[in-house]
């Protein structure tokens, strides 16, 4: 999701941000839930895999707009 990111960046500001870390966990859980529907594991309706996908491009979204604003070259 951060390409290019160190991943001790995206920790430490999981461990210091809740409204980070609270995003970062619910995109990480609906992209499991997507991942397995696709895969059959998860039987789900295309209707409910749509809007996960969209809940997930949001999360995603906000999380880069929150890791943007912190950084240091912005």
């Amino acid at each position: 999701m951060f390409e290019g990111q160190p991943q001790s960046e995206i920790d430490a500001r999981r461990q210091r941000d809740p409204e980070f870390k609270a995003l970062y966990e619910r995109h990480q859980k609906l992209n499991k839930k997507c991942m397995d529907a696709e895969l059959g594991v998860l039987p789900i309706d295309s209707s409910t895999l749509g809007q996960m996908k969209r809940e997930k491009l949001l999360a995603k979204q906000r999380l880069l707009r929150l890791f943007e604003s912190s950084s240091p070259a912005h």
